[in-house]
């Protein structure tokens, strides 16, 4: 059985703040660029400490999921400073425990890099995600440039094994297999073609 990432996370909870914190401003620059179109019942798929809390338009009602039940005591306790959390429960992003067309808004942050089967859980979030709905996404990829994209897939086995990440994920790729057509996505390069917003609009 493949391991789950959520091991990492489980073990590493404690620290995943401090070991982000370098490279947090920039994230949280792109989240609130990914964020800022988010809008009624809002799912978030990995919502890990809730360091995105603090990202989200006013108006939203957020429901956040994550796979490790020690990411999710931290974001209990930063969750108290906001009146916008519905609530936050322990799910596999797989295994979505929700009607179909319930959210308006669906996000998830840096996330598919570390979920087993990636077309699965877009599936899910398709499911959920109402007809009028938008999904947004921010993630590292794998790279179109032939000589830097091999070099990633040789470094990914050492990248998972280390951080619980996969640094060559075809993110396009998998959500076009999970059943969103091309004309659906909008794809923003913010840095390189490796790091992406992926704005969704989850028509059926």
């Amino acid at each position: 059985m493949k391991k789950k990432a959520s091991h990492y996370y489980d073990r590493n909870a404690a620290v995943y703040d401090k070991v982000l914190s370098p490279v947090e401003k920039t994230l949280s620059k792109w989240r609130r660029r990914l964020l800022k179109d988010a809008h009624g019942k809002t799912l978030e798929i990995g919502i890990g400490t809730g360091k995105s809390l603090s990202d989200y338009p006013k108006g939203v009602s957020i429901t956040g999921i994550d796979s490790s039940e020690n990411m999710l005591k931290y974001a209990r306790k930063r969750a108290n400073g906001y009146n916008h959390i519905d609530e936050l429960l322990i799910m596999d992003a797989e295994d979505l425990r929700f009607p179909d067309n319930t959210f308006d808004t669906v996000v998830s942050s840096c996330v598919f890099c570390s979920i087993n089967n990636p077309v699965k859980a877009f599936k899910e979030i398709k499911r959920v995600c109402k007809s009028t709905g938008t999904v947004y996404l921010l993630e590292h990829v794998r790279t179109k440039n032939k000589v830097i994209g091999k070099i990633m897939d040789i470094l990914n086995p050492i990248s998972f094994r280390l951080y619980g990440d996969n640094i060559n994920r075809r993110t396009y790729d998998n959500l076009i297999e999970a059943g969103f057509k091309a004309s659906q996505i909008e794809v923003e390069n913010v840095w390189w073609d490796i790091w992406q917003i992926y704005r969704i609009k989850n028509k059926i």
